[in-house]
């Protein structure tokens, strides 16, 4: 198991998955195998990482079949399935699915750039690409690498340093990783840039019905790799790309950190050293916008507390994932079910901050990248980028879901919030308060079901509009722009995310009620408020009237955020109650009478969690072999919800 001090390893992004295909890692077997009975052997796809030969296929009672492109076809039963993934040479186990016409719809257009839009007259501009917009804004891109000969990227870039079409959006490189230039091998990043800047050129034209563009056309791309071929990392060379950034902040005017990676919460914020940097950028005057993770579904604890690092920081802007439906109007959206959710483990701030567009979003493809060539099926078809139905496959754009995609949505909007007439001077924690103050509000007692398919039961999830679900909100990029002196908070005040508290006990007819206060660490400091003494900053207009389900409460009958909120001498949250009047979890339980999330596990009210064998065990949420584990989070649903 691991210990919490040990050299953290970026296994893998957790963020960092294809839409119609299960991106797989090290020793993962797809869930659906635990569902075959024991003695039915079944053809297995073995995703490997060399040569077949390495494999005694014998030894684990396997049959060789035959090979395919990055792996082998085999018949085993299904408990050898767990025991051959232990193989260093297997990346991944799927059961080889018997294919049939179906007529189903070939996949639609995301529509991302219009659903941060919420006016008629701005949705329909959103539908086309605007190279103005984020102009002069140097966005440093911290993951994969960028493939940037990608027309999207090449007819793009902004301000000062672009003389026109055909100047590449990528303005600097630099690979932290060792042997590797600052191509993008893995795709992951490309994908990302293509969200924030992408101007759209593959799909502009008559024959094409939506161009695929980004939110922000006009950045500045800082391509920092840190990510290898296969997708992994470390703490240093994440630390070292982010120092990097801060160091020549003023040479390529570097606003905007995108962090869509992530791995497990080991350590307080105050010590984690990734944590730490984050805050060394945010304080030199870098939003640093950060994947809230994809723990949504880990049935542990209905996927709270699986918020990842650094997204855990009170600083940084952390994001979670929407799902467009595919249409341009925001009105059908919905949360997805694996967004992960708050608060943070161990330190319990509240997060996410915010949630944006991060379903099956149709992004820049880099052509033999590793996520094209093991996982086919996220390319995007020429029939839903063309008129026409052709399943062929494009060579242009490539289908991703996650808390990645939404937090480089997020980055594009900062940026562009950057530009705007009036907002180029914002600190930070001004663009952080602004975008949760303006945030779109979720209606009283919201929430969803969500039913995949694509994945055995149990595979339906509730999803519940609570803060430490939707955060403050829905992104909306229309109001933030219409900055006033109500949604802006003082120059030298700080908007890091407060720390939920419980007053009571978890057991059996317990009552628990929850406050949230700032935190005694230097992150916030003696000047720390969230708005003007004797004004609402925050209150209602930042999370709603009521954004918990009401109902029969696990935490207690009272009003949960109640007037006693604890904020010290001056008003913090405004005069009126916090949260509002509802309770907090609605009819369903949520927790549980015997929930492994009760006094001395999450809440540490015995003991530190940090090295809670429970919460952080190989098979709940941050296993070994994969950043969720094999039978939680890295199965089929990074494919991403049902439209």
């Amino acid at each position: 198991m691991k210990k919490p001090y040990f050299s953290h390893t970026l296994l893998k992004l957790l963020f960092s998955f294809s839409a119609l295909g299960s991106v797989a890692f090290a020793g993962s077997v797809s869930p659906e195998i635990g569902g075959i009975p024991a003695t039915d052997p079944f053809e297995a796809i073995v995703v490997l990482n060399q040569s077949s030969a390495a494999i005694n296929w014998a030894s684990y009672g396997a049959t060789y079949v035959s090979s395919l492109p990055n792996g082998a076809l085999c018949r085993l039963e299904p408990s050898a399935a767990s025991k051959l993934a232990q193989n260093s040479a297997v990346s991944h186990v799927s059961v080889n699915h018997k294919l049939h016409a179906t007529g189903t719809a070939l996949p639609v257009y995301d529509y991302l750039p219009e659903s941060l839009r919420t006016t008629p007259q701005s949705i329909a501009a959103a539908a086309n690409p605007n190279p103005q917009l984020g102009q002069n804004i140097g966005v440093a891109v911290i993951d994969s690498g960028i493939q940037g000969a990608s027309a999207d990227l090449t007819s793009s870039g902004g301000g000062i340093f672009w003389f026109g079409r055909g100047n590449s959006a990528v303005i600097h490189s630099e690979s932290f990783v060792p042997g590797e230039d600052a191509g993008d091998y893995y795709g992951h990043g490309t994908h990302i840039a293509g969200i924030i800047a992408g101007d759209g050129s593959n799909s502009t034209g008559s024959k094409y019905p939506n161009t695929v563009h980004g939110i922000a056309p006009g950045v500045n791309l800082i391509n920092l790799k840190v990510l290898d071929r296969n997708g992994q990392s470390t703490d240093a060379q994440v630390i070292q790309a982010i120092d990097w950034a801060i160091q020549n902040r003023w040479r390529y005017n570097i606003k905007v950190i995108n962090l869509s990676l992530g791995r497990g919460v080991y350590e307080s914020y105050k010590t984690d050293p990734l944590d730490q940097e984050v805050e060394k950028a945010w304080l030199a005057g870098i939003t640093v916008v950060t994947a809230a993770g994809n723990g949504g579904r880990n049935s542990a604890a209905n996927g709270y507390f699986t918020i990842g690092v650094p997204g855990n920081d009170p600083l940084v802007l952390t994001i979670g994932a929407m799902n467009t439906k595919s249409t341009p109007s925001r009105g059908d959206d919905t949360m997805t079910s694996y967004s992960s959710k708050g608060p943070t483990f161990g330190d319990h701030v509240v997060k996410p901050d915010l949630v944006a567009p991060g379903n099956k979003i149709f992004s820049i493809q880099v052509p033999g990248d590793y996520l094209e060539t093991t996982f086919p099926n996220g390319i995007v078809p020429l029939g839903s980028l063309q008129n026409g139905n052709s399943p062929k496959p494009s060579t242009t754009y490539f289908i991703m879901s996650g808390t990645s995609m939404s937090a480089a949505a997020a980055s594009g909007a900062v940026a562009v919030l950057l530009a705007s007439p009036g907002n180029q001077l914002l600190t930070p924690d001004q663009v952080k308060a602004r975008l949760m103050i303006t945030a779109d509000k979720f209606p009283p007692n919201t929430f969803w079901t969500i039913t995949d398919p694509s994945i055995p039961p149990p595979n339906t999830f509730n999803v519940v509009a609570d803060i430490f679900t939707v955060g403050a909100g829905y992104l909306d990029l229309d109001a933030a722009l219409n900055g006033s002196f109500a949604n802006t908070i003082p120059f030298n005040t700080n908007a890091a995310s407060p720390i939920a508290i419980k007053v009571g006990t978890f057991s059996h007819n317990g009552k628990v009620q929850l406050y949230v206060v700032n935190d005694n660490s230097t992150v916030w400091g003696d000047s720390t408020i969230w708005g003007r003494a004797g004004s609402t900053v925050w209150g209602d207009s930042v999370w709603g009237a009521t954004v918990f389900r009401s109902g029969s409460t696990v935490w207690g009958d009272s009003t949960v955020w109640g007037d006693s909120t604890v904020w010290g001498d001056s008003t913090v949250w405004g005069d009126s109650t916090v949260w509002g009047d509802s309770t907090v979890w609605g009819d369903s339980t949520v927790w549980g009478d015997s929930t492994v999330w009760g006094d001395s596990t999450v809440w540490g009210d015995s003991a530190p969690p940090w090295a809670n064998s429970t919460v952080w065990g190989d098979s709940t949420v941050w296993g070994d072999s994969t950043v969720w584990g094999d039978a939680t989070v890295s199965g089929a649903e990074l494919d991403g919800d049902p439209r």
